[in-house]
């Protein structure tokens, strides 16, 4: 059965900010699923800084979009037509081909999860590959120990609200968080259980963190980069380990952007900064979703979402998330 599907493209490649002249929207028909592939109508589907990355034609760890071609990205949805054994219409799959109504997914590209378990829009945060980007960044990549002060960098963001929870649970002596607004920073510590946090608007980073952590800290989990990194440099302690998840203070940059002028520092502390792709820890699904489901499901681990409406609120759902606009995990509910 072919069916009409309206998907988002990318309209042109934006310099600097995108803007609503970015995308377009086009409907097209969706052929019969072939051998090995499935008929999935879209449900749910995530927007995430890398997306910006993939807007530019540059070489990096993933191909860029294609302009004209629909835009891609983490999507749930139900199965209406298969030709794979295991699947079957009605079970729900997640994919990587969102912005679009209808999609034809290759089986191999598509898991099978269970809605009864938990809502769906945690297969797409905290028990998905943002709850996994927290779990190996703190606990592999930074090398996390009981007893560690941790900051995280846009604490309110999806990452960064689990990165923080999941330190405390693993027994951080501190945990601290900055943010962009005084509602967020209330988020992280009346209902996250973070020690402190600030609004990074309020004044220096350096001396903010200063405050927050007179003796030092020991990680660093950098979703921003810019100042917020070279405030960490000077604040963290001999031996501290800083994962870099993102910079998205720079993604939008026309021109290169200065880099922390305390790099030196890492000699003296002998620091340690890595770079983390959660494609990389593939191998840890297994434990994360052992230890991280029940977390969830009980609430200790809380996860909160800020949902659109509609596929034409997919642009708006991107843009907002660059800008810091909403609280946690950013969704865009398709059907």
């Amino acid at each position: 059965m072919s069916v009409h599907s309206t998907e988002v493209r990318l309209a042109a490649r934006p310099h600097g900010w995108p803007t609503a002249e970015t995308f377009e929207f086009t409907r097209v028909e969706v052929a019969d699923p072939a051998p090995g592939q499935l008929l999935v109508r879209n449900l749910l589907m995530s927007v995430d800084p890398y997306m910006r990355g993939r807007m530019d034609d540059r070489k990096s760890y993933v191909a860029p979009f294609t302009v004209g071609e629909a835009l891609e990205g983490g999507a749930l949805g139900e199965v209406v037509e298969s030709t794979v054994d295991g699947f079957k219409p009605g079970d729900t799959v997640l994919h990587g081909l969102g912005w679009r109504e209808y999609a034809l997914v290759d089986a191999r590209s598509a898991a099978k999860i269970d809605p009864s378990r938990a809502p769906l829009g945690a297969y797409l945060g905290v028990l998905g590959m943002t709850g996994l980007t927290a779990y190996a960044g703190l606990l592999r990549t930074a090398e996390f120990k009981p007893g560690d002060v941790v900051f995280v960098s846009s604490a309110a963001g999806a990452v960064g609200q689990v990165v923080g929870q999941l330190a405390r649970h693993r027994g951080a002596a501190k945990v601290i968080g900055s943010a962009g607004s005084a509602a967020k920073v209330a988020f992280l510590t009346d209902e996250l259980g973070f020690d402190d946090a600030f609004d990074y608007h309020d004044g220096p980073i350096r001396e903010q963190l200063k405050r927050a952590a007179p003796d030092g800290i020991d990680v660093y989990f950098d979703n921003v980069g810019g100042d917020h990194l070279e405030a960490a440099i000077s604040a963290l302690n001999v031996h501290g380990r800083i994962t870099i998840c993102g910079m998205i203070s720079v993604y939008n940059a026309t021109e290169p952007t200065p880099a922390p002028r305390n790099l030196a520092m890492l000699i003296g502390k002998r620091l340690t900064m890595r770079g983390m792709l959660v494609r990389d820890h593939g191998d840890l699904r297994a434990a994360f979703i052992e230890e991280m489901a029940p977390l969830a499901a009980d609430g200790r681990i809380r996860h909160h979402e800020t949902v659109y409406e509609g596929l034409d609120q997919a642009p708006e759902a991107f843009l907002a998330m660059l800008r810091g606009d909403g609280l946690g995990k950013v969704l865009v509910k398709i059907a």
